[in-house]
């Protein structure tokens, strides 16, 4: 007799082609090698394959001076993103802050009550939405009472999240220029996320500057084991996303550089995403995405080339 199980792969097969999930013979949480992906408002979340991530980071929750959150815009698309992940067996974090929102957590971490603020509200919303842990994008803190305060608010946020909960940060590519980032940080978070990327609009992410991200955060401490490498799914200089570079030309499939409206384009293709995925192996525990409303549709993903790489 078939079982309720094997009726439903199945149908899966037969009605669908494969269910999202089908494919992946290792839950994403078991997965040792880590694929973080970014999702925004303006992702459609029927065209993701949620299987092929362990880690959603939903972006942004934003910060006031005060400690106090500003007014989410985007729930009901957040509670979907949890029901759908949890279901692919992905953690679900919320990203709070990301560039240009460091002079409000400069403020907000630089006292006492305004942390104790900031920790309860994420404290609460992460237990409203049902999520994993929190990521805390300061990406540019100082060296000297900035970074203190940092270290501050992470020990503060860590000991009041229920227990199990992750918690992740984000930082810049070459850790020589990350003086605000104190390695005793790297005691307190999961793992970290290396933004590889913006190098430049014409040397915006290539394999070398993944090399040198990883080395230079490799000498400042920052084990293996939590070393997460940052890649792109967008182009610089236009900022233009793979998918609209895709569909305009399909020969961005085949290489790193593409016309774009008449402007050379610099991004991540197939072939240098799998590099990336071989280095983060050696190197890293994974990879991370941003972001993931900028990826191309079906076979012509991006994800789906980082996955099949990862296996």
């Amino acid at each position: 007799m078939l079982t309720m199980k094997a009726i439903s792969a199945l149908l899966c097969g037969a009605l669908l082609g494969g269910c999202a999930g089908a494919a992946n013979e290792q839950p994403a949480a078991e997965r040792s090698f880590r694929i973080v992906g970014y999702v925004t408002a303006a992702a459609v979340l029927d065209v993701i394959d949620f299987s092929r991530l362990t880690h959603v980071n939903y972006a942004f929750l934003l910060p006031k001076k005060s400690g106090e959150l500003k007014t989410f815009g985007s729930p009901t698309q957040l509670r979907r993103v949890v029901e759908i992940a949890h279901a692919a067996s992905a953690k679900v974090l919320i990203s709070v802050g990301g560039w240009g929102w460091d002079d409000e957590f400069e403020e907000l971490a630089a006292a006492e009550d305004r942390r104790a603020r900031f920790v309860s509200a994420v404290v609460d919303f992460v237990a409203e939405y049902q999520l994993d842990g929190a990521d805390i994008d300061w990406e540019y803190p100082d060296a000297g009472a900035s970074s203190d305060h940092f270290v501050a608010l992470m020990r503060e946020l860590r000991a009041a999240l229920p227990a199990g909960s992750l918690l992740t940060t984000a930082v810049v590519s070459d850790a020589t220029h990350a003086d605000g980032i104190d390695p005793v940080i790297f005691e307190i978070v999961d793992f970290v996320n290396v933004m590889a990327y913006d190098g430049g609009p014409a040397n915006h992410s290539p394999l070398s500057l993944a090399e040198q991200a990883l080395a230079s955060w490799d000498a400042k401490g920052l084990r293996k084991e939590q070393r997460v490498l940052g890649v792109p799914f967008y182009a610089r200089p236009g900022y233009a996303s793979y998918r609209k570079l895709f569909e305009s030309d399909p020969a961005t499939a085949d290489g790193d550089r593409i016309l774009y409206f008449s402007e050379e384009q610099n991004y991540n293709g197939p072939a240098t995403l799998r590099a990336k995925v071989a280095l983060a192996k050696q190197e890293a525990s994974g990879v991370m995405i941003w972001e993931l409303s900028q990826d191309a549709l079906g076979n012509d993903s991006l994800l789906k080339v980082i996955w099949e790489a990862s296996q």
